[in-house]
């Protein structure tokens, strides 16, 4: 159990039986009146944020999360296969606790976030960015680049992505996990 007062960004809590990660945090003295904690929390299960406002000296059951390396192995059914990188061990994740599982390629290493307490898999989360090679794109056209055109093209994972008119097959490109953005040409 933690004070609400000594809640941070990333910390891990236990509220209304689901589990979610402070995302921003504000102490609030008001003139009259008692001090109290406005806090942003992100559910872990759906992405949901939620505002919530704590009195200074309510108690919250925080939850001790760890981040272990895990790399991707390969998908069986419905489940994604990743290895632990100190002791090999491989564990399968459904498809809805990864984080840009769209840009998931074979070999990439994700940080896979686990409730210390139980052992469970909480979420995976990829890199921020990741660089993937284009496969399939219509070929642009010459002087067709006055404004601001995007096009679509499927990269080696099968998503498809925005990206400007002169981005071609074969060219590999950088894409921004969460937002499944094209963010520049590598």
């Amino acid at each position: 159990m933690i004070n609400s007062q000594d809640i941070k960004k990333g910390t891990c809590i236990r509220f209304n039986g689901k589990l979610y990660f402070c995302v921003d945090f504000q102490h609030v003295k008001p003139g009259k009146g008692n001090t109290f904690m406005r806090v942003t929390l992100k559910s872990i299960v759906d992405g949901r944020t939620l505002e919530h406002r704590f009195d200074i000296s309510e108690k919250l059951e925080d939850v001790r999360v760890e981040r272990r390396q895990y790399q991707y192995l390969y998908k069986e059914g419905d489940d994604f296969i990743f290895m632990n990188q100190e002791d090999y061990e491989q564990i399968p994740l459904n498809r809805e606790l990864i984080t840009g599982v769209d840009f998931l390629k074979e070999g990439d290493v994700c940080e896979v976030v686990f409730d210390t307490s139980t052992e469970t898999v909480l979420y995976a989360e990829l890199p921020i960015k990741t660089v993937l090679e284009v496969t399939y794109t219509e070929p642009g056209e010459k002087g067709n680049t006055a404004t601001n055109a995007m096009k679509d093209a499927t990269v080696e994972t099968g998503a498809v992505v925005k990206v400007p008119l002169f981005i071609n097959t074969g060219d590999k490109i950088r894409i921004d996990t969460r937002t499944g953005e094209y963010t520049e040409r590598v």
